[in-house]
């Protein structure tokens, strides 16, 4: 009861604050990131080792079709490989073969399990000797179960493949000034000849030395446009060297990624790639001179590496998550690159007027996030800023480092709403997180589907953080999804409450 009492008084807060627990991870397993990889990147093949469990996991949790052939399999772990009286790495061999063979992708990431870690599978050691044997790249992730939540599956995968993108060369810009220049060699060739062939049909008796004056003229033109030609040119491609090339890591659908881009190009910015990329065989280039931005808060494996290990200089922005996040992202990249934004503020209230209706439902309304997906800091500021009241943000990791400034959005963002500042706990204990639920009574609880009917059953109001992780929540646009994935349960609530069918 103490755990109730302290919750209550640090409502009045105005300032963050951080408490840790040693609550289980009651969270999916993170080989679920499979299901939406395969999809994002669309020339590879991803086959998860692990036990029978797992494949049990994979078929109902993702759910896919017998006739569909998704991109991705099982290799099972039978009792002779955990007992090592097998030779792992000719069944694997035998498998990629068959990978080769049937789907023949760009790359084949290997997805390690608990089973691999705990009978210790040298993964790493086996991938790039039968790499050179089948000539396919393959990539090793361990996503196991031992992670905090099941979204860092997918930073791993990424951190993985980091390691593979080519490396930024400063001086390669200087090879576009040749094609550059035959292009506009070709597009002036045809005027001349033009020039010639008009001059000789007005004039097909005119004298050998105004033929040479006309000649000489057209020379000296010719001349002079190439020069102009070459030294915009030698312009274009010095100021294309003086800003250096921005990626973006996380993984969205092609839909979001159209759109953040063009948010980016109508500041000036453009994208050098993105982490992941469609095809694995247009990973984007990483260096010292690079500039990387992250769109989801729990890929911080993958910033580490690429600031360690690939020399790249990592962009902290709050994340494009709502209308708010999404104007403070760009402005953050906007300022790196000394650029004045343009247009965002009245983008951003546009926006807040299309989402009026929804805001009217949940202005006022109470929000208690048990922690599931670590999407839980972003979510719940952008809530407040839509009027809501948030009690406790429960997570199941946080990295300060790389969330730096998205919770110092999230304070700033209660001070402006004039709300209390939620306490922030990490790894949440859930028989305490059900003590304060009864003493709060939220609105909402957005927990995971462990707990979601028995907290039904008990009359609390609940939505899975599952969904927040599957639907298209990135961007000005997608802030009417994240609404809609909110006000359901409410509205259902209110639903059954006329109809008396209340809890």
């Amino acid at each position: 009861m103490s755990q109730s009492i302290v919750s209550s008084t640090n409502l009045e807060t105005k300032s963050l604050v951080f408490e840790c627990e040693t609550g289980n991870y009651h969270t999916f397993c993170p080989i679920s990131c499979v299901s939406w990889l395969y999809q994002k990147i669309e020339d590879s093949f991803f086959l998860v080792i692990g036990t029978k469990t797992c494949g049990y996991f994979l078929q109902n949790a993702l759910g896919v079709m017998i006739f569909a052939e998704p991109r991705y399999a099982m290799a099972e772990l039978e009792e002779s490989d955990i007992s090592a009286q097998l030779n792992d790495y000719k069944e694997l061999k035998r498998l990629c073969l068959q990978i080769k063979q049937d789907r023949n992708p760009s790359v084949i990431v290997w997805i390690g399990t608990c089973t691999t870690e705990i009978i210790k599978m040298d993964l790493e050691g086996m991938a790039p000797r039968l790499e050179r044997e089948i000539g396919i790249p393959i990539v090793v992730a361990r996503a196991n179960g031992l992670d905090y939540a099941f979204t860092q599956g997918e930073d791993t995968v990424l951190s993985a493949m980091a390691q593979r993108c080519p490396e930024f060369q400063s001086n390669g810009e200087n090879t576009d000034l040749a094609p550059s220049l035959a292009v506009s060699n070709s597009a002036l060739s045809p005027s001349l000849s033009a020039l010639s062939s008009v001059w000789l049909a007005e004039s097909p008796m005119r004298s050998f030395d105004s033929v040479r004056l006309r000649d000489r003229t057209a020379d000296s033109e010719l001349k002079l446009r190439r020069s102009e030609s070459t030294s915009e040119c030698k312009e274009q491609t010095l100021s294309k060297a003086n800003v250096d090339p921005l990626v973006l890591f996380g993984s969205v659908p092609n839909t979001v990624a159209t759109e953040l881009n063009l948010e980016l190009n109508r500041q000036g910015i453009e994208i050098s790639g993105w982490l992941p990329s469609q095809h694995y065989v247009n990973l984007p280039a990483l260096g010292k001179n690079v500039y990387v931005c992250g769109i989801n808060p729990f890929l911080s494996r993958t910033a580490t590496t690429l600031m360690r290990r690939r020399k790249c200089q990592l962009i902290g922005a709050p994340f494009p998550i709502g209308p708010d996040g999404t104007r403070a992202w760009i402005e953050k990249i906007c300022s790196i690159f000394n650029i004045v934004p343009q247009g965002l503020e009245e983008r951003e209230q546009k926006i807040w007027q299309s989402l009026e209706n929804d805001l009217q439902l949940i202005r006022g309304k109470s929000v208690f996030f048990m922690g599931d997906n670590l999407l839980e800091v972003s979510l719940a500021r952008f809530l407040i800023r839509c009027g809501m009241i948030v009690y406790e943000i429960g997570i199941p990791y946080m990295d300060r480092r790389f969330q730096a400034s998205e919770l110092e959005f999230l304070e700033k963002t209660c001070l402006e709403m004039n709300v209390p500042i939620p306490r922030i706990i990490e790894k949440p204990d859930n028989y305490y997180q059900i003590q304060r639920i009864r003493e709060l009574q939220p609105d909402l609880v957005i927990t995971g589907m462990a707990h979601a009917n028995p907290l039904e059953a008990r009359g609390i109001t609940t939505k899975w953080s599952v969904e927040f992780t599957f639907s298209q929540i990135h961007g000005f646009s997608n802030a009417r999804q994240i609404l809609d994935l909110v006000t359901r349960p409410l509205k259902r609530q209110k639903t059954l409450k006329n109809f008396n069918f209340t809890k």
